[in-house]
């Protein structure tokens, strides 16, 4: 109750604000096309008095895309941030930040040298007390505007290029749905035209780089709503799940007693209004998501399209996702096949890897299964549910990497869907991100989890599992290999034995003969090889 009415009140108190930087959201900034806010510790912009960063401009990846988006010059999003903004601030060593304010993940201390990995745990292990707590973080964050951030709620030409800012205010949970929206709208191409077939955040290469750094600054951003700097996000484990065991009062809401469709009133998620939920009225309008509330919550856990998601993911099913040993393949968008990323999102079959847009495997499953807000992607992120689910498909991401330890040249470079490619940077995270930068293990961004930790496990056997993997997936040419060598190897050595008794039969017969010879010394020796 404390920290909802904190959260009440810093409502009341203060304006709220949403993805574009604050200190940038304005024409001054716009028309410049400049986004380096001063860093506050020394009011330099990007705190350059401190050789924290620099203003430098941008530099966008030249790499082809692939041919899913045939437009150019239409969306804001292409070459993001460019339209926006064309330099902003580049940070030096461990700091990060839109003003080089913060820490890189993974490092904290007033010069972000200290090293951290804090542990990402099951829901169902959390004592009655870190399960409140959790519960308590995401009201107060429902409630609470954030400091640093707006969301914008025209496109750039709406803006008129920057001479008329259009953003408004909106509170840190609310700030994530937006970003996803943003994120994986359609394209609006005037009159009543829109592209559905664009995402900047699903259906290729960038789906779980771009979740994953979606995660890290959220939990970054409870971290500092709160004060509690070791907060992480808990993961909801669904494998071989029979039915929504976090729909309960207790955790994340249970069902409504008269209304399926809605949450217990006892739960204080049945009070939750949704945003950006309505993408075909917001097509019509050629106009984005402006944050407006759109009603309660919906969720009606099991009641879906069982011809589409029988039943949620099974451990086997996640156990032959993870033995693909390609990230990616073909097309890259959610017809490859054989691709770790495809199958893990579910657009592949989980027990062939072959692409089955008719269904919804794994990822995808549980957001069908909730038959709700969880099920439309745009508005997704509403139910609190979506970030234990994605917490625990990242936890899978990272099982893959671990495995298989990929060099970060396995993360395409070019040709991908717009926005996906490993050099193009995030849309719409400011400060920049790019793909690449996140395809790596989440030890070296600081957290891990909790059912990964294995203390056991020495460094020299961390070390021979990839290796022993690839053996594995290799021993029929390693047999093979083998069994030529060891032919090849007798018939030298019987080569070799049988000269060398020729050799020794030699000898002992023309000996005399070379000693008693005249020309003993003129004779020269030549190998019977």
């Amino acid at each position: 109750m404390l920290l909802f009415a904190m959260g009440f009140l810093l409502v009341i108190l203060q304006p709220s604000s949403g993805q574009f930087p604050r200190a940038c959201a304005n024409t001054q900034s716009l028309l410049r096309k400049e986004c380096c806010p001063p860093w506050d510790g020394d009011g330099s912009p990007c705190g350059e008095l401190s050789r924290r960063g620099s203003c430098q401009n941008i530099l966008l990846s030249q790499a082809p895309l692939g041919p899913q988006f045939p437009f150019s010059g239409v969306d804001d999003r292409e070459d993001w941030p460019s339209i926006f903004y064309n330099r902003t601030c580049k940070c030096e060593g461990n700091f990060m930040g839109f003003n080089c304010g913060e820490c890189k993940f993974g490092f904290s201390g007033p010069n972000c040298t200290e090293r951290q990995l804090r542990t990402r745990r099951n829901i169902f292990q959390l004592t009655t007390g870190e399960k409140d707590k959790f519960l308590a973080y995401l009201n107060l964050a429902k409630n609470t505007p954030s400091q640093d951030y707006v969301i914008a709620t025209g496109t750039y030409t709406q803006m008129n290029n920057g001479s008329n800012p259009m953003f408004r205010n909106i509170n840190v949970y609310d700030l994530f749905v937006w970003m996803h929206y943003y994120a994986s709208r359609d394209t609006l191409l005037g009159g009543s035209s829109v592209w559905r077939d664009i995402d900047f955040a699903h259906e290729a290469p960038g789906f779980l780089p771009w979740h994953r750094v979606f995660l890290l600054m959220w939990e970054r951003e409870i971290q500092k709503i709160t004060g509690d700097e070791n907060f992480t996000i808990p993961y909801w484990d669904w494998r071989d799940a029979e039915d929504c065991v976090v729909c309960t009062d207790e955790y994340m809401g249970g069902r409504h007693p008269t209304n399926p469709n809605l949450l217990s009133p006892a739960s204080f998620f049945s009070s939750w209004q949704v945003i950006c939920t309505r993408s075909e009225e917001y097509n019509s309008q050629q106009a984005l998501c402006n944050a407006t509330s759109e009603g309660p919550i919906l969720r009606n856990p099991g009641n879906n399209d069982k011809s589409r998601t029988p039943r949620l993911p099974s451990s086997a099913e996640v156990e032959f996702c993870l033995s693909l040993t390609q990230y990616e393949s073909g097309s890259m968008d959610k017809m490859a096949n054989y691709s770790f990323r495809n199958t893990l999102e579910g657009f592949a079959d989980p027990r062939t890897a072959i692409s089955n847009i008719s269904q919804s495997g794994l990822h995808n499953a549980l957001h069908i299964y909730m038959n709700g807000s969880m099920s439309q992607v745009q508005g997704s992120a509403n139910d609190p549910i979506f970030v234990l689910h994605h917490a625990f498909v990242d936890s899978i991401f990272e099982r893959w990497l671990r495995r298989h330890r990929p060099m970060l040249e396995v993360y395409p470079a070019a040709n991908a869907p717009i926005g996906h490619n490993r050099e193009n940077y995030m849309v719409p995270f400011i400060p920049l991100y790019r793909n690449g930068e996140f395809f790596k293990p989440s030890r070296e961004l600081g957290y891990d989890y909790e059912y990964l930790q294995e203390p056991a496990l020495d460094s020299f056997q961390e070390f021979l599992i990839p290796y022993l993997e690839q053996a594995r997936q290799i021993w029929a040419w390693l047999v093979g290999a083998a069994v030529i060598g060891g032919i090849i190897t007798a018939v030298l050595t019987g080569l070799i034995l049988a000269c060398r008794k020729k050799r020794r039969g030699t000898s002992s017969e023309i000996q005399p003969l070379l000693t008693e010879s005249e020309d003993y010394n003129n004779i020269s020796y030549q190998s019977n090889f």
